[in-house]
């Protein structure tokens, strides 16, 4: 541990901290562009430039690491200058679009620029302008604003593990886009927008929906992640006064999904309004679908049912429900309270699964042995069949830290996917054989553990 100086206060850190993280857990704000806590340092924004006591010129905090005794000054004429002049050079080609950008009201530059930035410029050259990129249908790209803080490239290369976007070009002609003209592939792309601190990457199915203070704000839980990544729903009201999902962003939680979520969770509440989805209950009246009330819809849902009920060949106890596993709370209650009021308890929200000879074996609810912050830590671990970034995209991300880090990932599977993580070892097996062939790996891991124990 060192001690700093920061504005005059005294703080403990450690020796290989930055003074921006000093400065941030300490609670002094120091503006910036680039940095960014889950990704590696950059340092090519400069707006985090501040200065240090025996030092000729101010010295990015991101990319500075703390010494004994060093004293730094966030507030003084030298780094309120130099952060000055960053922010004139970072708007020489920014567009004066603020009126019509999508990120308006959330933009950090346009907040920083409120702080930092002056009334007038001194640049009158031709502001540059650099066309738009076609990357797919979730992202939508306004690139002549992008300040090339490279916070999208980093995103890629070192969390998601696709190497996608990146910068081409040299000075006044470095552009960011995909080096060869195709689609972001990856299950979690749609981060980029958050990462995004200007207007360059934005969501395209809510594109010019709404600012944010149209916006309402209400917590939830994903639902197409089984480990419940933590999510914002923003709603707007429509004309007919009732509210509408217009976007969702992910909600800070450490301990499940930090910050990330899947683009399944961010985008499929376009399904909500589709004109595809069915609003209407539907009865079949000589061999056609028509749409009825609910009314009568549910009456003849009784009708069939009290039937059955009656009917003492058959009785309540031949009739079984099946619930979607991702229903809320009331409506699996309300189900299987209806269900057992006919007389049945055969209900059951297992829709995908096929072999139910062991399932008195199972848990009730299926959970992880271990926390997703211990996951990081493990010394190994073995994935059995998982094609993980596209069967749960968060836990996929980190497993690739924890491979990146310490952990031996060892990999068993019946088909061939693609990988975002380390493997030190990988094996394809059949359909046929899997179960055999994890039978032998425990059986020699338990041989090996008794071993170790009598040693």
């Amino acid at each position: 541990m060192v001690k700093i100086h920061l504005d005059g206060q005294t703080l403990e850190a450690d020796h290989n901290a930055m003074i921006i993280e000093v400065a941030d857990d300490a609670g002094v704000y120091i503006p910036r562009f680039c940095y960014h806590k889950k990704l590696s340092i950059a340092a090519n924004c400069r707006m985090c430039l501040v200065e240090v006591e025996g030092v000729g010129k101010p010295l990015p905090a991101c990319a500075t690491p703390v010494s004994d005794g060093m004293k730094v000054l966030t507030q003084s004429q030298k780094t309120l200058h130099a952060q000055r002049t960053v922010m004139e050079f970072l708007l020489a080609n920014h567009p004066l679009d603020c009126p019509v950008c999508d990120q308006g009201g959330q933009c950090e530059l346009q907040d920083l620029a409120m702080g930092y930035g002056a009334d007038r410029s001194q640049f009158e050259e031709t502001k540059r302008s650099v066309s738009d990129k076609n990357i797919g249908p979730l992202v939508y790209t306004e690139m002549t604003r992008c300040i090339h803080c490279t916070r999208c490239v980093r995103f890629g290369q070192e969390v998601a593990g696709f190497r996608e976007l990146g910068l081409t070009g040299r000075g006044g002609r470095t552009e960011v886009g995909t080096f060869v003209e195709k689609l972001m592939a990856s299950e979690v792309a749609g981060n980029v927008i958050d990462l995004c601190p200007v207007g360059a990457l934005n969501a395209k199915p809510s594109a010019k929906q709404g600012r944010p203070w149209h916006f309402t704000q209400h917590e939830g839980i994903a639902p197409h992640d089984a480990l419940g990544a933590n999510i914002y729903y923003h709603t707007m009201k429509d004309l007919k006064g009732s509210h509408r999902v217009v976007q969702v962003v992910p909600r800070l939680n450490e301990e499940v999904n930090e910050q990330w979520i899947s683009d399944r969770d961010r985008f499929a509440y376009s399904g909500l309004n589709h004109a595809d989805r069915l609003t209407q209950p539907m009865i079949k009246k000589k061999d056609r679908w028509v749409e009825v009330s609910w009314e009568e819809a549910l009456s003849q849902a009784m009708i069939c049912l009290d039937a059955i009920v009656k009917d003492k060949a058959h009785g309540g106890e031949t009739i079984g429900g099946l619930i979607a596993p991702s229903s809320t709370e009331e409506s699996l209650f309300l189900f299987q309270k209806l269900l057992r009021g006919i007389g049945s308890n055969h209900i059951d929200s297992r829709l995908k699964q096929q072999d139910f000879t062991h399932q008195s074996a199972e848990p009730i609810v299926p959970l992880l042995s271990k926390s997703l912050e211990h996951l990081e830590a493990l010394e190994t671990l073995w994935l059995v069949d998982m094609n993980l970034h596209r069967e749960c995209p968060v836990l996929g991300i980190r497993v690739r830290q924890a491979s990146l880090d310490q952990t031996t990932v060892l990999l068993t599977k019946t088909r061939s996917f693609k990988h975002r993580y380390e493997r030190a070892q990988e094996v394809l097996v059949s359909d046929e054989s899997l179960l055999s062939h994890v039978s032998e790996v425990l059986s020699a891991c338990l041989s090996e553990t008794k071993t170790t124990h009598l040693k």
